[in-house]
């Protein structure tokens, strides 16, 4: 069989995110100076899942619009069934809801469901991490540290979906020092799920707020590395409001 072309879609959610990701900002019409990447990963439905977290994290998605599958599909420059299971993935982590006959809506998640995710994440990791600061040695929080560091470049960029990969990249790594695999999976799902837009939440935050997060990632492993577990917890506090706020 002949290869098959590569399909045109937008850039990966690593690389800094452009003005658009989509070309759109609703149901309107795609940008015609929007350019397109060409594919660089054998799967287009996480080609696209990536491009469409990524919208959903810098607001392109916006929060209670209804966004078809075809439509979607045409601004990609691929058929409807890559876009729909890719939204399909979405709707199981909690980022859009299925319309009947018309699409997908991407969820409203206000504040009090913010601050609900905020306090779960806590209960879930703050105990876990108050033990692995007692029981984990320097050198391997020091492994660490690269990925710290990586989150603040990513902060200083500004762009917050650059942030939000490297943000949870540092969080699950924290994490896997555990060795709970299950632990990880969950706390993960509820930090993607508390990284999508809202109407003026966190998502709307500029550089700055997005450098004090990334800052705070420094301290935590200060004090992990430290074995400081009553620092850890404070500043697991602080860190959660501030995600949550």
């Amino acid at each position: 069989m002949p290869a098959q072309a590569p399909v045109p879609v937008p850039a990966p959610v690593s690389a800094p995110a452009p003005a658009s990701v989509l070309g759109l900002a609703s149901e309107g019409g795609p940008s015609p100076q929007q350019p397109r990447a060409v594919v660089q990963r054998a799967s287009v439905r996480g080609q696209i899942l990536d491009a469409l977290r990524t919208a959903l994290v810098t607001g392109e998605l916006l929060p209670g619009e209804v966004y078809s599958a075809p439509v979607l599909g045409e601004r990609f420059g691929v058929s409807a069934t890559p876009v729909r299971e890719a939204m399909q993935q979405l709707a199981l982590e909690g980022a859009v809801e299925v319309v009947p006959n018309r699409g997908f809506r991407v969820i409203v998640r206000g504040a009090r469901e913010l601050a609900e995710l905020a306090e779960v994440r806590a209960l879930l990791e703050v105990p876990v991490l108050m033990r692995l600061a007692r029981t984990v040695p320097a050198e391997r929080w020091a492994e660490l540290r690269p990925l710290a560091e990586a989150s603040v470049r990513a902060a200083a960029t500004g762009c917050r979906a650059t942030y939000a990969e490297a943000d949870r990249v540092f969080h699950r790594a924290v994490l896997a020092l555990s060795g709970n695999e299950q632990l990880v999976g969950i706390a993960e799902d509820l930090h993607r799920r508390a990284q999508w837009p809202l109407v003026g939440g966190p998502a709307g935050r500029g550089r700055a707020a997005l450098v004090a997060d990334a800052a705070e990632h420094m301290s935590l492993l200060e004090a992990l590395m430290a074995g400081e577990p009553d620092v850890v917890q404070a500043l697991m506090g602080e860190h959660f409001v501030r995600a949550g706020g």
